[in-house]
């Protein structure tokens, strides 16, 4: 897989759509994934699908911009469950073309959702 915003663009759009396989297939078998404002961590690819899929809200993704070059990505998105939106950043850092960390930072703190507690452990 290419790093880059081409990369990243699939992955948004994927994400907007719903497409939790295309969604995922930019990250590595043993990513993490951290959610520094609600102190939780998800470890590996399967358990990061898993984790989004039994999200019960709808989610929409509207992306602001991507930057970044070689092994470092930021994308600015507003992600917006059930018409509420949130301002987010998500840092991504790859390895071998894929996702190998992803810290999602969002504006406002919340608590972990019940959804994912099964994948998740707390950092915080």
């Amino acid at each position: 897989m290419r790093t880059g915003s081409a990369a990243l663009d699939r992955h948004w759009a994927a994400s907007d759509a719903g497409d939790f396989d295309a969604e995922h297939a930019i990250y590595r078998d043993d990513a993490l994934l951290e959610y520094p404002r609600s102190g939780e961590r998800i470890r590996g690819r399967h358990n990061i699908q898993a984790s989004r899929a039994a999200q019960p809200n709808t989610k929409r993704v509207t992306v602001r911009r991507i930057l970044g070059a070689g092994d470092l990505w930021v994308t600015e998105f507003i992600l917006d469950y059930d018409g509420r939106p949130s301002f987010t950043v998500s840092v991504m850092e790859f390895r071998d073309g894929r996702v190998a960390r992803e810290t999602h930072y969002f504006a406002d703190p919340f608590e972990p959702g019940p959804s994912r507690a099964q994948w998740g452990e707390r950092t915080g």
